[in-house]
């Protein structure tokens, strides 16, 4: 079986307010005109998601409903405190977890970062891959039984964009 993961940093989050702590920061404008592009691009290349995972904090929770809303058939999101800056093995974990077919996973850098390049057997060709800036997107296909089985170094990747390539 062939199972396809959607990859997304959360987009851009506001800084203006100091009393804002890390986990409750919205999205700035640029973030909230970022992320439906984002939707878009995934629903025009049909990369649906039948289950979303992500993290609890305000800036991925804003970035999830924001692309959610440009989705035929979004899944409602699992918001999961385990993925607030998580690293590679949390992650990885939390998907070993995941049931559909299909996965978006919305996290934070630099975990995000270093989980798109430890899946994938080779790095993605586009400049922006290593660091992974915000809103940027991964699909990535591993052929295996369900979300159990995958491993670090088994992906295979798809696509890859940011917000930037999208005009």
């Amino acid at each position: 079986m062939t199972l396809r993961l959607i990859l997304t940093r959360h987009a851009k989050s506001d800084w203006d307010n100091p009393l804002d702590s890390d986990h409750s920061r919205p999205l700035n404008a640029r973030g909230v005109d970022a992320a439906p592009r984002i939707g878009r691009w995934l629903a025009g290349k049909g990369y649906l998601p039948g289950q979303a995972l992500v993290s609890d904090a305000a800036r991925t929770r804003q970035t999830w409903d924001l692309i959610a809303a440009e989705l035929p058939g979004a899944p409602e999101a699992a918001f999961d405190k385990f993925l607030y800056l998580a690293g590679s093995d949390v992650l990885l974990g939390r998907l070993k977890q995941a049931s559909a077919p299909c996965v978006m996973v919305i996290a934070h850098n630099p975990g995000i970062a270093e989980f798109a390049a430890s899946l994938l057997q080779a790095p993605m060709a586009h400049p922006g891959f290593a660091r992974f800036p915000t809103c940027a997107t991964l699909v990535a296909e591993f052929d295996a039984p369900d979300w159990s089985q995958i491993a670090f170094g088994t992906g295979r990747g798809l696509d890859f964009t940011v917000p930037r390539d999208l005009g």
